[in-house]
C-alpha cells in the first residue's frame, strides 16, 4: 500500500515476505509454522510466505528479539497490537463468508496517513531505531512521514 501512495509504486518483486499470523495453542513448534508455510507455497508458490504461530510467540520472542520474558498471548487480536509500527497491526482475512475482515486493534490512521512510528507496546527505542535503520523507510517510501522514537 504505501509504494502505491508514497513510493514509486507496487512491485510484486520487492515484496520480501508476507507475514501468515495465525493461532494454534494446541501445537506451539516450530515445524507448525514451517507446515503452515508450505501449504500456502503449494497454493501460491511465487509468493514469499511467512507463517507464525502467535500462540508460540512466547517461546522465541526473547531469544529472537532480545528483552525479558514475554506472556503468552491469547489471539491473533491480541498479538497484532504488539507489532514493531502501529501502521503494521493491521491484518486481513477471508471470512467464510467471502468478505474481506480488517483487524486493526491500534486502527488504521498510522497506516493510511503514511506515519512510521514506534509501537511501544513491545518494542523498545532501541530495537526500533535499529529497525528504522535496517528498513529505511524514508527512502522506500519517500512520502512516509517518520516519527523517531524517543
Amino acid at each position: 500500500m504505501w509504494g502505491t501512495r508514497y513510493g514509486s509504486g507496487f512491485a510484486p518483486e520487492r515484496v520480501r515476505d508476507v507475514d501468515v499470523a495465525f493461532f494454534d495453542p494446541h501445537d506451539l513448534s516450530r515445524d507448525n509454522d514451517a507446515r503452515v508455510t508450505e501449504r500456502l507455497r503449494r497454493r501460491l508458490p511465487d509468493v514469499p510466505w511467512e507463517a507464525s504461530n502467535q500462540a508460540a510467540v512466547h517461546l522465541w520472542y526473547p531469544a529472537e528479539f532480545g528483552g525479558g520474558p514475554v506472556e503468552p498471548l491469547t489471539s491473533v487480536d491480541e498479538a497484532l497490537a504488539t507489532w514493531p509500527e502501529t501502521a503494521t497491526t493491521v491484518a486481513v482475512r477471508l471470512s467464510p463468508a467471502d468478505t474481506v475482515e480488517i483487524n486493526a486493534p491500534l486502527g488504521l490512521d498510522d497506516l493510511l496517513a503514511g506515519i512510521w512510528r514506534r509501537n511501544p507496546q513491545r518494542i523498545t527505542v532501541e530495537r526500533s531505531l535499529s529497525r528504522l535503520e535496517r528498513h529505511q523507510p524514508h527512502t522506500r517510501w519517500p512520502g512516509v512521514t517518520v516519527i523517531r522514537p524517543q
